[in-house]
């Protein structure tokens, strides 16, 4: 199951623009949000968060979010704003939930082989890269395996093939291509338009534009 990650934090007064400030004293922008709370700016260690932030499956990790030395709010990361030209994190939306009511967020796949497939040469596509799931907030899991061993040249493996832990729902497609193991040149040029079409888009963490609050 997902790690629960203790985070403090202070009541923030700068917003907008005058949130830049803040990275001059190592804190980042944030918002807490969800049922009771409204809608709370914050701010938070940039360091300890950019740390945390480097981990697979963040959006699935549990947080307790302090604010001023209070009791501790239980939260999810719901949007992660970067900066479009150095990547760097600008802003995090908390958003605050309840253990005993379910929620829906992306977890990582976790591939694990080498697929029979590969052992003869073959090449293994990732169609996908990350699910989305339903659970408890304590049944959340930091990813799902997809054991790939047992794939020969030509055989795919679906979101419908998938085995997700006790109490937790996959919400994609059934149909949908997980991955698939195909001859080495189709393999080279279907991950070099993917790698293409990655550079052409960077990476977001839900869709909140790189604006602070």
């Amino acid at each position: 199951m997902t790690e629960t990650i203790e985070i403090a934090a202070e009541s923030r007064t700068k917003v907008g623009k005058s949130a830049r400030a803040l990275a001059r004293e190592g804190k980042l922008p944030a918002v807490l949000y969800g049922a009771g709370i409204g809608s709370k700016p914050i701010q938070i260690d940039r360091h300890e968060f950019e740390q945390i932030a480097a981990k697979e499956g963040v959006t699935a990790t549990l947080f307790k979010v302090s604010v001023d030395g209070h009791k501790p709010v239980n939260a999810m990361i719901k949007e992660i704003a970067h900066d479009r030209v150095k990547g760097t994190v600008l802003h995090v939306d908390f958003w605050a939930i309840k253990m005993n009511q379910p929620v829906t967020t992306v977890v990582p796949l976790n591939f694990v082989g080498p697929s029979a497939g590969e052992k003869a040469g073959g090449v293994l596509l990732h169609e996908l890269r990350e699910v989305h799931i339903e659970a408890l907030p304590a049944d959340l899991p930091e990813h799902i395996d997809v054991d790939t061993t047992p794939l020969q040249v030509g055989d795919s493996l679906h979101v419908s093939d998938l085995v997700p832990p006790a109490g937790v729902t996959l919400l994609d497609d059934p149909e949908t291509i997980v991955c698939s193991v195909t001859t080495p040149q189709k393999g080279i040029e279907a991950e070099e338009a993917a790698a293409a079409a990655e550079a052409a888009e960077p990476e977001v963490i839900g869709s909140k534009a790189s604006e602070e609050e």
